[in-house]
């Protein structure tokens, strides 16, 4: 694990006065992140506690969009950015559509605000951007075996951690980066409830070496039939991703895969069955995965807030429990980072001249700016997201009774996921400042004058 340059983090601000102590827990993508952003102000240390024993190379693909990597690139995580780590389209195309029987493009979505290839959707294997963030976080702030079990916060004083081991961290504010299952959000919203979307997805990462014969094109592609679809793509470092899955109805108790655990081992046999009567290529692609694994779909409604007390919030999968649909889980966290690190420093910027923490008033600002900087986007996210989900016994349906006509007009009328994948948060916050300042005049207007 490589020593971020700035080296061993001190204890005491850069005026010399005491460090504001941020806890994460989690320390995954989300969590990392979030710690590489409020480093870059020096009145802050942070803890990141992992409920993993060690850091493996686990997990499938990861797409990054284009507001992603700008956001990676504002906080000067540069080697993320690379193509040793990452593949982006040889086409200017972010994604393109194929017919699940002819193979042929039936559509394709295309970058609207994108000036460099630099910042074309990327697509990793989840381990190596882990490891490309991890080089940018100082080695001794990394607590693994630490499963966050509870909360608890003082408005006055702060918030302390307690983990499964018996152990406990104090520090001024926690951020909850522990996943969709996330325990900190259990703490502060114990009514939020996560529903299998009746989805499972089949997922093999494998060298594409295992490919060399074959010949396709080098794209990444979704392959859209009439129930099911199947998706292929290069990663970085030479490795290669098919994704193809099932639909069952959620409400039906007999239905398949809805005893399925996350990253179980699945059946080639089965996967193979799947997509028996598809296009060659692809079916080419499924005899090439030597393995198959199992990841069920889970999704939430909205959070009211993702702050609580002045000392908590949650930022990335534990905030928002859209259940990876568009493939934004990992550009939604990075942007909640980017979000909080810019609400930080508008309340609280660095400075020499820091020689106090932020007062419990001033981390309420830097919460309810980052809320409204982030809240409107994902929350009309999460609005599509469970109105697909609300049709999702009308997918099953469909693959019985829909025609090919039918089929390809659903896909020239698809949605265009264009503002999700280049999402502008430096906008955005722009506009949570103005509307918190103006909320704040007509308020000031309204109290009666002595």
């Amino acid at each position: 694990m490589a020593q971020n340059p700035a080296g061993k983090p001190l204890e005491n601000g850069a005026s010399g006065g005491p460090k504001f102590k941020v806890a994460i827990a989690g320390g995954g993508i989300a969590g990392l992140i979030t710690a590489i952003a409020l480093l870059k102000n020096p009145g802050v240390s942070v803890q990141i506690y992992e409920r993993a024993k060690e850091f493996k190379e686990i997990g499938a693909s990861i797409g990054l969009g284009p507001n992603g990597l700008r956001s990676l690139e504002k906080l000067g995580v540069e080697n993320a950015l690379s193509d040793d780590v990452s593949a982006r389209q040889s086409s200017a195309w972010p994604m393109i559509y194929r017919h699940w029987k002819t193979g042929e493009v039936i559509g394709h979505d295309v970058h609207k605000t994108v000036e460099t290839k630099k910042h074309f959707t990327a697509r990793f294997h989840r381990a190596h951007l882990h490891q490309a963030l991890l080089e940018n976080i100082p080695s001794d702030v990394i607590h693994l075996n630490k499963k966050t079990i509870d909360v608890k916060a003082d408005p006055d004083k702060g918030a302390t951690l307690y983990f499964e081991d018996g152990t406990t961290a104090e520090a001024d504010i926690c951020i909850g980066a522990d996943g969709i299952h996330s325990n900190v959000r259990k703490t502060f919203v114990p009514s939020h409830t996560l529903h299998w979307t009746g989805w499972v997805a089949l997922r093999a990462t494998f060298e594409a070496s295992r490919l060399k014969d074959l010949e396709f094109p080098e794209d990444a592609a979704h392959w859209i039939g009439h129930d099911r679809n199947f998706f292929h793509s290069h990663l970085g470092k030479g490795l290669f991703t098919t994704v193809g899955g099932f639909h069952a109805d959620p409400s039906d108790p007999n239905a398949p895969g809805q005893d399925a655990k996350w990253d179980d081992l699945g059946s080639l046999k089965d996967f193979k069955e799947l997509y028996k009567d598809w296009n060659p290529t692809v079916r080419a692609f499924i005899e090439a995965s030597p393995y198959i694994r199992l990841f069920p779909n889970f999704a939430g409604k909205a959070l009211d807030t993702w702050s609580f007390d002045n000392r908590v919030t949650l930022v990335g999968d534990a905030a928002h429990t859209h259940g990876g649909a568009f493939a934004a889980g990992g550009s939604l966290a990075i942007d909640d980072a980017y979000a909080l690190h810019l609400a930080f420093n508008h309340v609280w910027p660095a400075s020499p001249a820091q020689t106090d923490k932020p007062t419990k008033e001033q981390i309420g600002e830097i919460f309810r700016i980052y809320e409204a900087t982030r809240q409107p986007h994902v929350n009309r996210l999460l609005g599509v997201v469970h109105n697909s989900l609300a049709g999702q016994k009308t997918t099953v349906e469909r693959g019985k009774t829909e025609t090919d006509e039918q089929l390809r007009e659903r896909v020239s009328k698809r949605m265009d996921p264009w503002w999700i994948s280049e999402h502008d948060v430096d906008g955005a916050f722009q506009v949570a400042i103005e509307n918190i300042e103006i909320a704040q005049e007509k308020q000031e207007g309204s109290r009666p004058r002595l």
